[in-house]
């Protein structure tokens, strides 16, 4: 060292106590400050260590957080980071483990005790609520002149829905009872007739009496007159007792074949009558058909429950057969589709306990009614073809039939076809 001055210090080097100045990691290398003249490194003031590690750490803390934000990271991370790095006391490691044996119990206990409750019990979400729903529609054509509902009113069995107008059938009506009351007529006639024919017969009976008389008097005058000297009487009256003889004969022949011919009218008029009968009841039916026909004009719920779907407004022209509404029928149940292996402690009678998320928080009790004669699949559109290429066996549903026991429940609950359900049957 020449001159008082101190040789430089090498890179990265601890700082020197007492030299008065603070020194940072990875700066530039350490320069002693000058020496003025008369200066000795001893007279140089002294700094404590402890000040001088202090001074270095809040540099670095600062020049760590300006860096860090350029970074991305937040002031504090090297604290929390350091807090981090300590390890954890020993009770709470003890506490832990406590608590996740715990835990662990209380999962195994729980799961034990359910798997024992499930034995009692079978259960299946693919369940539904279910009813009659009846499709309205018109059998005569008309035009919409009344609609005597609103959507979803309940309507009781009878109760008027839509009107048609019944003018065009009325008209037909009419004239079919003018033709019932002509037919009715004409029988009458026919049977007037055959009572007219019935009084000729009896005339001609009577004619053919009166014949059989005269022929029998002309036979017996004939019979005397050839009796008889022929000296006593003339050649002319035994002539004229011949020719009424034969008079006699001539007109009961007519009268009997008059008797028969009186027959055969009454006869025929008889069968006038049956006609007439035939005509009268055909125009009865006619009558009927068109009373039938009017009354279609008459839209009524075939049954109380709940009208919906409604696709008809007033004014329409609707034909035969056309869809117009739905009476969804009070009556409902759950169709509740169990897979094969559930159902071998299943029977009709057993106590069900029905969940509906309309209900929340309340079951429906219900009864198993029926079990259907074969399972979904079987009735599907297109049934499965067991018999070609390769089989898999898959797990078949069969459609299960619950009826609800309390119907006052159920109906708070505003059950309508097609809500979803969860039944749970008891078995044991």
């Amino acid at each position: 060292m020449m001159d008082g001055s101190l040789p430089s210090a090498r890179a990265g080097a601890e700082p020197r106590e007492g030299w008065g100045y603070s020194s940072r990691i990875n700066d530039a290398p350490l320069v002693p400050p000058l020496l003025d003249s008369g200066q000795t490194p001893a007279s140089l003031p002294r700094t404590q260590p402890a000040q001088e590690h202090g001074a270095w750490q809040k540099d670095d803390a600062k020049r760590d957080g300006k860096d860090g934000k350029k970074d991305g990271a937040k002031p504090g991370d090297a604290e929390r980071k350091a807090d981090e790095a300590k390890p954890m006391p020993r009770w709470k490691k003890a506490l832990s483990w406590t608590v996740g044996l715990l835990v662990l119990a209380a999962l195994t206990v729980a799961g034990v005790l359910y798997y024992l409750q499930s034995q009692h019990f079978e259960s299946t979400d693919d369940a539904f609520i279910d009813g009659n729903i009846s499709q309205i529609s018109t059998q005569v054509a008309g035009r919409v002149t009344q609609i005597a509902f609103v959507d979803n009113q309940t309507v009781k069995a009878g109760q008027l829905l839509l009107q048609l107008d019944p003018r065009d059938l009325q008209v037909k009506l009419d004239q079919a009872r003018a033709q019932r009351v002509q037919a009715a007529a004409q029988l009458e006639q026919a049977r007037a007739q055959v009572g007219l024919q019935q009084a000729n017969l009896d005339q001609a009976s009577a004619n053919a009496r009166v014949s059989e008389a005269d022929l029998g008097q002309a036979q017996a005058d004939l019979a005397r007159y050839r009796a008889v000297d022929p000296k006593a009487i003339s050649r002319q009256q035994l002539d004229t007792a011949g020719a009424t003889t034969r008079s006699s004969n001539a007109r009961l022949e007519a009268s009997r074949q008059a008797i028969q011919a009186a027959r055969a009218q009454v006869e025929a008029q008889r069968a006038a009558v049956e006609a007439s009968q035939a005509s009268l009841a055909q125009a009865d039916v006619s009558v009927a058909n068109a009373e039938l026909q009017l009354s279609y004009t008459r839209i009524t719920a075939p049954a109380a429950g709940r009208v919906t779907k409604r696709t008809v407004e007033l004014g329409n022209y609707v034909n035969p057969g056309q869809s117009m509404l739905a009476v969804v029928q009070d009556d409902l149940w759950v169709t509740a589709n169990f897979k094969e292996t559930q159902l071998a402690d299943m029977k009709a009678g057993q106590e069900v306990r029905v969940r509906v998320d309309a209900c929340l928080g309340q079951d429906l009790s219900a009864k198993i009614e029926s079990f259907q004669a074969g399972s979904g699949s079987v009735f599907s559109a297109l049934p499965a073809e067991n018999a070609t290429g390769n089989y898999v066996k898959v797990v078949q549903r069969l459609p299960v039939r619950l009826r609800f026991t309390d119907r006052d429940a159920a109906a708070r609950c505003r059950l309508a076809p097609g809500m979803s359900a969860v039944p749970r049957v008891t078995v044991r």
